[in-house]
């Protein structure tokens, strides 16, 4: 597998579908669609099955994702290294963050670091927690942003801000009616949410537990966005974080959780390895968003 067919396996692999990774490659869609046939040739069987417009993964691309996950970040930091090397920057700010923090509070912050400071490189990418750590690791990230405090003892979680849960639904929902979403009311629907054994889904079931009710999503996803195109489908109500702009999405109507837990947004960074002027400045205006929000 080529670079650019592992750059667009692993992209696909991430966001679940075809536009959305052509999108984030920033080609065409059926550039990205092309490349994954002749990867599918090359290789002799099929990465995704298609079936009423949508990827599902086969078997043979579960098992090749995790080499391909981690092939792509050491290729993507060899290539970023390389060029930073070569051109002898300075001032260079790496950022990574998971998909909600990277389409909320992340653009606003890199818009106001480059009014304020445009000699500074950016370089943003968005990846699951586990690779965020990894990236850290690696220096690859200085800086990352997710929706968890629990880390590794060399990983450290300073808690920007605080976000709550919201149901997602389709506009024929009866649910539509209801000024909030309770626990309760979710009872006997098909319901999307966080699989096991995530920062999420533990809040939920802490908090359901709380009220005498038990938690068990019929739909687990890893990532909140993916959440958008099952609740498109009309596959079911998603209980989802309210960092990410919902609203943005068509035929997808946003309600509150009632009694929502709150769940944590970290910066976090490597353990003693100190940060550059730039990533402080970074830093600073990530503090700056999160509390401009807050008082708004």
């Amino acid at each position: 597998m080529r670079a650019r067919q592992l750059e667009v396996f692993t992209a696909v692999m991430r966001i679940g579908t075809v536009t959305g990774a052509a999108r984030m490659l920033n080609i065409s869609q059926p550039a990205l669609s092309q490349v994954l046939r002749h990867t599918e040739d090359e290789l002799g069987f099929l990465l995704f099955s298609r079936e009423k417009g949508r990827l599902h993964p086969t078997p043979e691309a579960l098992e090749l994702y995790p080499d391909a996950e981690r092939l792509f970040a050491g290729l993507e930091g060899l290539r970023r290294k390389s060029t930073d090397l070569r051109k002898g920057r300075s001032g260079l700010v790496r950022i990574a963050a998971s998909a909600p923090p990277s389409m909320s509070v992340l653009p606003n912050a890199l818009a106001m670091l480059r009014q304020k400071h445009p000699n500074i490189q950016l370089r943003a990418h968005v990846a699951p927690i586990n690779t965020l750590i990894s990236m850290l690791r690696a220096g690859d990230a200085t800086l990352a942003l997710a929706l968890d405090d629990q880390m590794p003892p060399d990983i450290c979680a300073d808690v920007i801000d605080r976000t709550f849960f919201c149901c997602l639904m389709s506009a024929q929902s009866d649910l539509v009616s209801a000024s909030e979403i309770s626990f309760e009311m979710l009872a006997d629907r098909t319901v999307i949410s966080y699989r096991a054994q995530t920062r999420p889904r533990d809040e939920l079931q802490q908090a359901a537990q709380a009220q005498g009710l038990g938690f068990q999503p019929d739909l687990e996803i890893d990532s909140s966005i993916t959440a958008v195109g099952f609740v498109q489908a009309g596959l079911g109500v998603a209980l989802v974080d309210a960092l990410l702009p919902w609203h943005q999405f068509q035929g997808v109507v946003v309600r509150p959780l009632a009694n929502s837990p709150k769940l944590p947004l970290s910066l976090l960074t490597l353990k003693d390895r100190p940060l550059s002027q730039a990533d402080q400045i970074m830093s600073a205006e990530l503090r700056a968003i999160c509390e401009r929000d807050d008082a708004e």
